[in-house]
């Protein structure tokens, strides 16, 4: 499985991917995140799904790239070429996939902004080719394992947060992934895109590297819980009782 998490806030854009490959009962380790910048504009690229296509689709859309006429001046023709690529390599490989009991997956998130755009852009693409912009109302989406990391980004992101807190959500929400999810792991490498600019931002962490904040945020939880109000567990705790039916007798409990 993949944690693949792309976050838009006011401030500009959040890229984080974990590496952790698995096949089979092999491990191993990829990166799962691309970034392209050439003074026109700067935007990146992550992949959850069957590493063939990966690969492939991005060789195809690199291939697109290098021999346009001019630069893209829009994202969302950038998200468009790379569609048609992934729709291309699912005319080649689909059937010889099928034929060998694989579903043809690949989900993407692409982020940036580009010369004409008049601020920056998030997009979920689909296996099928098509895609749709993350919009301030749910400002994230995660591809790969969801499940875990997202009570975290609903509870606390919003798109008025800053980039800065945007990344503690989202280095939370991947902590959140890790824990309970065995196919999730380091290191994890992150982007970041302010509005306006033309370069983006990386680094990969090791598990030392946030083994800290991992603990804190551990402790922390555990001591809110202890904190929580708890006169409303009296309603029920008040109905144990040291009288007991006869040994060998059957009661039904108050409601």
């Amino acid at each position: 499985m993949t944690f693949c998490l792309g976050i838009t806030v006011e401030e500009g854009l959040v890229g984080i991917a974990d590496t952790r490959i698995t096949s089979g009962n092999e491990l191993t380790s990829a990166q799962k995140v691309t970034t392209y910048q050439n003074g026109n504009g700067a935007f990146f690229l992550m992949t959850s799904g069957l590493r063939s296509v990966r690969d492939k689709t991005l060789t195809y859309f690199d291939e697109v790239l290098e021999t346009c006429p001019s630069p893209f001046d829009k994202l969302y023709k950038a998200v468009n070429a790379f569609t048609a690529e992934l729709r291309r390599v699912s005319a080649e490989d689909k059937p010889f996939l099928a034929d060998s009991g694989l579903h043809f997956n690949l989900h993407a998130l692409i982020g940036g902004q580009l010369a004409a755009d008049a601020s920056h852009k998030l997009y979920l693409v689909y296996p099928e080719g098509n895609w749709v912009e993350i919009s301030r109302g749910t400002p994230y989406h995660i591809i790969g394992e969801g499940g875990y990391g997202k009570p975290v980004l609903d509870r606390t992101l919003k798109f008025s947060d800053s980039l800065r807190m945007a990344l503690k959500v989202g280095c939370l929400a991947f902590d959140s992934t890790r824990i309970s999810a065995s196919d999730v792991d380091f290191p994890i490498d992150v982007v970041l895109y302010r509005k306006g600019g033309q370069e983006l931002a990386q680094h990969r962490y090791e598990k030392q590297d946030l083994a800290d904040i991992s603990a804190w945020w551990q402790e922390h939880l555990r001591g809110l819980v202890h904190d929580l109000p708890s006169e409303w567990i009296d309603n029920v705790a008040s109905k144990l009782t040291k009288v007991c039916a006869p040994p060998g007798c059957w009661s039904h409990p108050a409601k």
